[in-house]
């Protein structure tokens, strides 16, 4: 085989003319070649291409998010109801003891209004969860990170509660990772006309 031998296919090739040799960028004739990754196409908002206003289509971890936050605040409006009915055990337990000093009087007195105060926590953060899924749609990036704290505190409450309280660990824990996501994101910054 020869040099130029055109059966050859470690021989030089003839080059076409306009056509840059091997290992020089592509692109179109007049552009500035470019070097690295081809570039990413243009992203397309949520919705479909010429919404008016620019509206945008909730994505779907958001959805699942607000979801998550009903089933909590079903689940805490149901705790706190059961945490008023443990009240009346308290009392139940004094009598049963047959206790009936003052000093006992005053331990089942502290004890309900723990379990109260507790109740009434319970209650405030039903409400609390009531109120983000209600504004999941049309609140702005100060929603998004009370929800992400929500999450956490619904967590926390989750851990302190175990057994019973590890749909609550999950649950919040999964309201973090979809209102953070990027898409998340993108939908609690997007403009409001």
């Amino acid at each position: 085989m020869s040099f130029g031998d055109p059966n050859n296919p470690y021989g030089q090739q003839g080059q076409q003319p306009g056509q840059p040799g091997y290992g020089y960028p592509q692109g179109q004739p007049g552009q500035q070649p470019g070097y690295g990754y081809p570039q990413a196409p243009p992203v397309q908002p949520y919705g479909y291409p010429g919404a008016p206003g620019g509206q945008m289509e909730m994505p779907g971890g958001v959805k699942a998010a607000r979801v998550m936050l009903w089933v909590i605040s079903a689940f805490q409006i149901i705790s706190g109801l059961l945490t008023f009915a443990a009240m009346g055990a308290i009392d139940d337990a004094v009598s049963n003891a047959g206790a009936t000093s003052a000093e006992a009087e005053t331990f089942a007195d502290f004890g309900k209004g723990i379990v109260a105060f507790i109740a009434v926590l319970t209650l405030i953060f039903a409400a609390l969860s009531i109120l983000l899924a209600l504004k999941m749609k049309t609140g702005g990036n100060a929603t998004r990170v009370c929800a992400i704290v929500y999450g956490s505190f619904a967590t926390l409450g989750g851990i302190l509660s175990l057994p019973l309280g590890i749909v609550t660990i999950a649950l919040g824990i999964l309201i973090i990772v979809f209102v953070a996501k990027s898409d998340g994101a993108a939908w609690f910054q997007r403009p409001r006309y």
